[in-house]
């Protein structure tokens, strides 16, 4: 015979999850090796960058300082759903080329290439271009336009 549960009393409170808790939920979905491999791909740029730079320590500590914020932004675009991230390609990649457009007819030019544009803050928009093309084709050939047209696919299996 299965023992059932006494029923909840109306002063019973759930128990909020412990900090190590909530921070284990993070680094759940992480592919373990993955996470080793680049671990180890930083340190070993951040020791080159030491060993080769190191004249004021301020190119060493800058690098070490952009390696820390990309492995934050990194830890936050992790958590989104690519359900979500598909969602967003288009507009994205729409964004994007809009962008390069108006370069393209007001940039500014540095050193020599027009490759910047001034809204408020000099941004360069190939750079959007960089994350939002792999995104909006993945979103592409997820769709059913995505497809070849061919008996045999080579892009599904």
């Amino acid at each position: 015979m299965i023992a059932r549960q006494p029923p909840l009393s109306k002063g019973s409170v759930f128990q909020k999850p412990t900090l190590a808790q909530q921070i284990w939920r993070l680094f759940q979905g992480f592919d373990g090796p993955l996470a080793l491999a680049v671990g180890c791909l930083v340190g070993l740029g951040l020791l080159v960058m030491y060993s080769a730079g190191f004249d004021h320590g301020t190119r060493f500590v800058d690098h070490a300082r952009n390696m820390l914020i990309a492995g934050v932004i990194m830890m936050v675009v992790a958590q989104i759903p690519p359900s979500k991230m598909m969602a967003w390609a288009l507009p994205i990649y729409a964004v994007g080329v809009v962008l390069l457009v108006a370069v393209a007819l007001f940039g500014i030019t540095k050193k020599g290439s027009t490759r910047w544009i001034n809204l408020g803050v000099v941004i360069q928009p190939s750079e959007i271009l960089k994350i939002a093309l792999p995104l909006m084709l993945a979103a592409w050939f997820k769709s059913e336009r995505g497809s070849c047209g061919c008996p045999i696919s080579l892009w599904r299996s």
